[in-house]
């Protein structure tokens, strides 16, 4: 049990309850934007949630200069309604229906100098209980008509899993913002949630059968069927698919030390990829699935390494920090989690191609990053000690945000 806890210590982080939403590194002078509902909802709680969604959305798009007040306009009124400031958009929009129900989105974007439309457009969801994923698609969709950059991930799942008791946790699938949750899988231990493709319509998980057997199990979110992959010994984990989708990169101890192993879901076979007398885990496929980053403690303390596949050479890829740990890729960019001579906790971004290196964060606990399906936003969990946060860098960008954390302690999250 010692060793599955050592192993264990090296996979996650632990995370609790609530924070305000902040900006920082705000940049150059962006466009302002005022934001008009022109809806007439019988929820007023939905209603103002619904507004709030689309403001903040429009925020961590870090396109726009957007005025957070609360300001009402009919659908069709003039382009000078009830403005209190000189922005140079209007989005405009009206929601109807209810979380019980089907929902309808309409919404438009003026220009405020001289009330011409640049975009409209109208949305529909049966399921009013997504409502959030509504508010993400049309902001989504309103960027990419200005031709500003690219904020398709505000439509992608997050997915994690909590604990509930003790050794008892359950795997749940939300938006970004985690105002919208539904539990998928729950009854025992459930952790270590990995998506299995891009399409999201399916993932993987560990459990534990008899209480002591870990398992990897694929469950199918349309018809919610699971059907077991693998079973394992000590600290048994699903980290990374491959682009195909046809390949998993497994944390597996057949011999009590922690390995990383390719497992192809089409043979049915693994193949062991480290192979070091002490704890190699969390693999991430790297450079077009030709390499595996992993964490290791070769160094007698948690660091990140990459090994060609088919190869037992090992390159050393951070020469800072005693804890590295925690990483995720995109191409051939890692992000990791390394602890300061201070105590706290630091995201950093490195390239496997160049001595690129740039750090993310600054301050507090800064842990579990894992990259949007472009790369170009980051997700991480930030515990200050006395409340947490769910935190979005927007790379490119230079911005971070931070949203409310109010759904317990996490054990472990996918994008």
């Amino acid at each position: 049990m010692k060793k599955i806890f050592l192993i264990f210590s090296f996979c996650l982080a632990l995370f609790a309850d609530d924070a305000t939403t902040t900006i920082v590194n705000q940049g150059v002078s962006l466009p302002k934007i005022v934001v008009q509902d022109a809806s007439n909802l019988s929820d007023v709680n939905l209603q103002n949630q619904f507004f709030k969604l689309m403001v903040g959305d429009l925020k961590v798009g870090a396109t726009f200069e957007v005025d957070s007040s609360y300001y009402q306009s009919s659908y069709d009124g003039d382009y000078t309604t009830n403005l209190a400031s000189t922005p140079a958009l209007i989005v405009r929009y009206e929601v109807s229906g209810s979380k019980n129900s089907s929902m309808s989105l309409k919404t438009k974007v003026l220009n405020a100098t001289n009330g011409s439309v640049v975009y409209e457009s109208k949305f529909d969801m049966q399921d009013g209980n997504k409502f959030p994923f509504l508010a993400h698609r049309v902001v989504a969709e309103i960027v990419k008509s200005l031709g500003y950059s690219d904020v398709d991930w505000m439509n992608k799942m997050i997915l994690f899993s909590r604990y509930t008791s003790a050794k008892t946790s359950e795997i749940l699938i939300a938006d970004y913002t985690l105002t919208y949750q539904k539990s998928v899988v729950n009854g025992g231990l459930n952790i270590f949630p990995k998506w299995a493709g891009a399409a999201q319509e399916a993932f993987y998980y560990t459990t534990y059968i008899n209480g002591n057997i870990p398992t990897i199990y694929k469950y199918n979110l349309s018809n919610g069927g699971k059907s077991q992959i693998f079973t394992g010994r000590g600290m048994t984990i699903a980290s990374d698919v491959s682009l195909d989708g046809s390949k998993l990169l497994i944390t597996d101890a057949p011999e009590e030390q922690a390995d990383i192993f390719i497992y192809d879901m089409r043979s049915r076979s693994k193949t062991k990829v480290t192979n070091y007398p002490g704890i190699d885990v969390n693999g991430n496929f790297v450079d077009n699935d030709s390499r595996v980053v992993f964490v290791s403690d070769r160094l007698g303390y948690p660091n990140i390494f990459a090994q060609d596949i088919g190869s037992g050479n090992v390159e050393q890829m951070v020469f800072h920090g005693k804890n590295n740990n925690s990483i995720s890729t995109n191409g051939s960019y890692i992000v990791y989690s390394s602890r300061e001579s201070n105590g706290e906790f630091n995201i950093y971004m490195i390239s496997t191609q160049t001595d690129y290196i740039r750090q993310l964060t600054a301050g507090g606990k800064n842990m579990f990053p894992r990259f949007s399906s472009d790369g170009g936003s980051i997700i991480y969990i930030k515990d200050s000690g006395y409340q947490s946060a769910v935190g979005i860098i927007r790379v490119n960008e230079n911005r971070s945000f931070q949203f409310p954390l109010k759904i317990g302690k996490i054990q472990s999250l996918d994008w």
